[in-house]
């Protein structure tokens, strides 16, 4: 992969953490995907268009792909920009959405279903909402929850335009009203971001401080938004059914710890995740057997899974 010579010096603590939770071989694995610039990658929209009238339009421009074994919606481009892509009419007609691969997983995880009272908790900008309307064919009565209301704002142009079908509600989902429930829930929480880091910007007008941005205060902040979000979620789904907790973070505190925590409350257990082609993801040890935890690399960010059940 090519590198751009504008660099970012990951900050002495999260190396620490980072070596203590994995060790220094993982650990090494993990600082070379933060080096590595990662391909271009999107999925198709099929509540607008087809997949093979988007393989065909990318044989039309001349632009390589690849697809993975996990999905057949998803698309690794080899020789083309995210902007160069929003050039193109299957973009600007929604019939496609640039989308990180890891971030498509935790919808096929939740198997979300039609009919279904759904809740997406953190939606904004839309990637997975819009993706859990895609699986569902349009036919589960999405809620996506939002508190910024410039994101919401974000969220509900691209429900619109991949013709997805969600209430939009603009509040903070650690205070929707116990008296709604839910069978299935998706918690992209917010957190640090540690496994999107990027220690080569691929722009040198990128060139910043990664230690002014990323912080321990960063971490302390999203954990306890991240333990609010969950035992908020754990109360608005029905018993007996399932939720999906995620963060873009590969850190124990920000995932496993916080699972571990509510598990302790005794009205949840783990569903031991797989999926078809999970084998192909380049997975992470994790302090709790059933979940998964992806390492970056040029294909993939770091990202943490876990899917539970209400007892």
């Amino acid at each position: 992969m090519s590198i751009s010579s504008a660099t970012v010096e990951i900050p002495k603590f999260l190396k620490e953490m980072i070596e203590e939770q994995y060790k220094k071989e993982i650990a090494e694995k993990i600082f070379q995907g933060y080096q590595v610039k990662r391909y271009t990658t999107l999925r198709a929209n099929t509540l607008k268009g087809e997949i093979t009238e988007i393989e065909n339009t990318l044989k039309e421009k001349k632009i390589k792909y690849e697809k993975v074994e996990w999905s057949n919606i998803a698309f690794i481009l080899k020789n083309i920009s995210e902007k160069k892509i929003r050039d193109l009419e299957i973009y600007q007609e929604g019939k496609i959405y640039l989308q990180s691969l890891s971030s498509m997983l935790p919808p096929i995880i939740l198997q979300p279903k039609e009919g279904a009272d759904l809740l997406d908790m953190t939606a904004a900008p839309g990637g997975k909402t819009t993706q859990i309307a895609s699986i569902t064919n349009n036919k589960a009565n999405i809620t996506a929850c939002e508190m910024n209301k410039i994101r919401a704002e974000r969220l509900k142009y691209n429900l619109e335009k991949q013709g997805a079908n969600a209430y939009v509600m603009t509040q903070d989902a650690r205070k929707i009203d116990d008296f709604f429930s839910f069978d299935q829930i998706l918690l992209d929480a917010p957190c640090s971001g540690s496994g999107t880091i990027q220690l080569h910007p691929q722009s040198e007008k990128q060139d910043y401080k990664l230690e002014e941005i990323f912080t321990a205060k960063l971490i302390q902040k999203s954990v306890k938004s991240q333990i609010e979000l969950l035992k908020k979620a754990i109360t608005l789904l029905k018993q007996g059914k399932e939720m999906v907790y995620s963060t873009c973070s590969i850190l124990a505190n920000e995932n496993e710890d916080i699972i571990q925590n509510i598990l302790k409350q005794g009205n949840i257990e783990i569903v031991p995740i797989k999926f078809k082609g999970m084998n192909q993801l380049p997975l992470l040890p994790t302090k709790i057997e059933g979940t998964l935890c992806v390492c970056p690399n040029e294909l993939y960010e770091g990202f943490f899974i876990a899917k539970i059940r209400k007892l």
